[in-house]
C-alpha cells in the first residue's frame, strides 16, 4: 500500500546502516513485483533486480539488449511494491559516461537504493560464461566517476562489478577493483570467483563492502550464508533463483497439461487462490473501499 511505503531516502539510509552492521544481507532476485512481495514477507533483508532475469523475462538473452527505459520501468514497479531496499543491475550503464550519468538519475528517480555497473565491453555476456571482453581500466574509471558525480542523493550506493577474474585472473580483478574504489565506488562485486580461497583473497585486499553472487550453474561454488559471513562478505544475491524455480514448475505443469488434456493432477502443486490473495494483501484495500473486499472463496473464508 502506498500509505505504508517508506521514502527512497529512508531505504537508502537504512541500506547503508545495515551494510555497516557486520551481518550478511540476503537479497534474492525478483523479476516481478509479486516475487518481491514474497521476498519481503519471508523477511529477507532486501531485493535484487537481475539484468539476466529481466532479460529472460522479456524473451531476450543476457547480452545487453534491454534498454534504460525497460530496466528503469521494471525496477520502479518492483521497488514500489515492497518496504525493502532494492538494488538493480545496470549492466554496462547503457553506453558511455554521459549515458551512465543519465542511468543513475533514472534509477534514483525509480526509488532504488543502489545499482551495480560492470566493466565488460558490449555486447556483454553473463558473468559466468567464457568469452567475455573488458573495457580498459581507464574507461571503467570514467564510468564510475560519472556515476558518482551524477548522484543527487549521496546515500544512493554505487557498486562496481568487475568481470576480470574470468578474463585476466584474480590479481588483475583485485587491482581493477581497487582502481574503481579510488574512483568513488562504495562497494565491489567480484564476479565469477572460482573457490572459497578467492573470495577470501578479495576480502583481504579490499576495505569496502563486498557483494557475493550465488547464482546456480555458474563458476562460483554455492557458499552458505554462514560461509559468506565467516569470509566477511556484506551482501549476497541470488539473482535468477526465483525465475529458474518458476520456469521449471511452469514447464512441468504445461507438459502435464499437454499430455493429459487437463491440469487436474498438478493443481496440488499450485499456489492457491487464497494464498495469492494473502500475498497481494487484498484485505488491506478494504480501508479504501469496502466494495473491493466483499467476497468469499469457495471454502467460505473471506479472501
Amino acid at each position: 500500500m502506498l500509505s505504508e511505503k517508506k521514502s527512497a531516502a529512508e531505504f537508502r539510509q537504512e541500506f547503508r546502516r545495515e551494510l555497516a552492521s557486520g551481518r550478511l544481507l540476503r537479497f534474492p532476485g525478483a523479476f516481478s513485483p509479486l516475487v518481491a512481495m514474497l521476498i519481503a514477507e519471508l523477511k529477507f533483508e532486501g531485493v535484487y533486480i537481475s539484468g539476466a532475469a529481466l532479460s529472460a523475462d522479456l524473451g531476450l538473452p543476457d547480452i545487453g539488449l534491454t534498454t534504460l527505459s525497460e530496466v528503469a520501468g521494471r525496477a520502479e514497479a518492483i521497488t514500489r511494491s515492497v518496504n525493502l531496499p532494492t538494488i538493480v543491475d545496470i549492466d554496462t550503464g547503457f553506453g558511455e559516461p554521459a549515458n551512465v550519468a543519465r542511468t543513475i538519475c533514472a534509477m534514483e528517480q525509480a526509488g532504488l537504493a543502489g545499482c551495480h555497473l560492470e566493466d565488460q565491453l558490449f555486447p556483454k555476456r553473463c558473468g559466468h560464461l567464457d568469452g567475455k571482453q573488458l573495457v580498459s581500466v581507464e574507461d571503467m574509471v570514467r564510468k564510475v566517476k560519472a556515476a558518482v558525480d551524477a548522484k543527487a542523493d549521496q546515500s544512493f550506493l554505487i557498486i562496481a562489478r568487475t568481470d576480470a577474474r574470468g578474463v585476466d585472473g584474480l590479481d588483475a580483478a583485485i587491482e581493477r577493483a581497487k582502481r574503481y574504489v579510488d574512483a568513488g565506488a562504495e562497494m565491489v562485486f567480484p564476479e565469477a570467483l572460482s573457490n572459497e580461497q578467492e573470495f577470501a583473497a578479495f576480502r583481504k585486499a579490499m576495505d569496502v563492502p563486498l557483494m557475493a553472487n550465488m547464482t546456480e550453474f555458474g563458476k562460483s561454488p554455492l557458499l552458505t550464508t554462514k560461509q559468506l559471513t565467516n569470509l566477511g562478505y556484506n551482501l549476497v544475491i541470488y539473482p535468477v533463483t526465483a525465475l529458474r524455480l518458476a520456469m521449471k514448475a511452469i514447464e512441468d505443469g504445461f507438459r502435464t497439461l499437454a499430455a493429459e488434456g487437463t491440469q487436474e493432477s498438478v493443481v496440488k502443486d499450485m499456489q492457491t487462490r487464497q494464498r495469492l490473495y494473502e500475498l497481494l494483501g487484498y484485505e488491506k484495500y478494504a480501508a479504501i473501499d469496502e466494495a473491493l473486499f466483499n467476497f468469499k472463496l469457495k471454502d467460505g473464508t473471506t479472501l
